[in-house]
């Protein structure tokens, strides 16, 4: 193990939208951070009078596994009342933990949910962290991935991910899912430690298409890509019908399962781990995680919010970390 290898993991975590859950559920996720990972070092993104006023029975002691840097509102945020003046403090946020772990001052990002229309108000178009990161990576292929906790390892990917229904099918080709498949492949056995996944693959209509009765994507798009990702040694059996894949018979030899669209899996994935899920952008050069839910702007400020998906986020984020270092 080299010098670089020996030093703690440092993990930034960026609190998001001022005005929702995510300063609150930082701190209170990182009480849970520091028992169980207290050799990785937390750096904490944001404004320092906002998270200390958030923190509900208070910050986690700074210093040691835990610092601030310190990043100023624009203007004093009110929990539940969106400002736009703060949209470009949240994107700072961002640009600050991806540059650090560009640069590899950080070992891993995880992001608190934050507002895309605040940040659109602001005047900077923007459609999510997903598409984000990869513009800002210069990564031309992402892959969204949602993932339960360890006691709920069901893992969904997302071949499309915010697009209207009605351009799902023109967006899905046979190089654009080979490639897919690959990112999957490669990142759950990079940061994952899985040796050979497995990755079940949904079809796009009803029944799978039926033979094509009920449309003609399985056949001609989905079916010839996973012919080819098999050939370069991908494990990756479809298409399935959806409708019936999310069973425990079909699942419990699974690694992932890759949906053709957002609503087609991720309804399954959030019923089954809501409060403990999390979502893992794969295919970028650096490791990204996140909670899988929205700001919650009813629940800031008042102590009600769960932080078990940041809990859950954080978790994901050191061990990946850990096992990219290891490879």
């Amino acid at each position: 193990m080299n010098t670089a290898d020996a030093r703690p993991l440092a993990i930034a975590i960026t609190t998001g939208e001022p005005a929702g859950v995510g300063p609150e559920l930082t701190a209170a996720a990182l009480r849970h951070a520091r028992e169980r990972w207290p050799s990785a070092h937390f750096t904490v993104l944001g404004d320092r009078s906002l998270l200390e006023a958030r923190a509900g029975a208070g910050w986690p002691e700074v210093g040691g596994s835990i610092e601030i840097e310190h990043h100023a509102l624009a203007v004093p945020a009110v929990p539940g009342k969106l400002d736009a003046a703060n949209g470009r403090y949240v994107l700072g946020l961002l640009d600050a933990a991806i540059d650090g772990a560009v640069s590899g001052r950080f070992d891993a990002i995880v992001t608190a949910p934050l507002q895309k229309s605040t940040i659109n108000d602001a005047g900077v178009p923007f459609t999510g962290h997903t598409e984000y990161l990869a513009e800002r990576t210069n990564t031309p292929r992402v892959v969204m991935m949602l993932a339960g906790s360890s006691e709920k390892p069901l893992r969904v990917a997302l071949a499309t991910t915010h697009l209207p229904l009605k351009d799902v099918s023109a967006a899905l080709t046979v190089d654009g899912l080979v490639e897919t498949l690959t990112i999957i492949d490669h990142d759950l056995r990079a940061h994952f430690g899985l040796s050979g996944p497995r990755i079940l693959v949904t079809g796009l209509n009803p029944h799978a298409g039926e033979n094509g009765y009920l449309g003609r994507e399985e056949i001609d798009v989905i079916t010839p890509a996973l012919e080819r990702a098999r050939a370069l040694g991908i494990d990756a059996p479809g298409p399935y019908p959806a409708d019936t894949l999310f069973q425990p018979r079909y699942l419990k030899d699974a690694d992932c399962v890759l949906a053709m669209f957002h609503d087609q899996g991720l309804p399954v994935l959030k019923y089954a781990t809501f409060g403990e899920g999390i979502n893992v952008t794969l295919g970028l050069p650096i490791i990204r995680t996140s909670v899988d839910h929205g700001t919650a702007l009813d629940l800031a400020g008042t102590g009600r919010a769960d932080p078990g998906s940041m809990i859950a986020a954080i978790d994901a984020a050191v061990t990946m970390a850990r096992h990219k270092r290891a490879a």
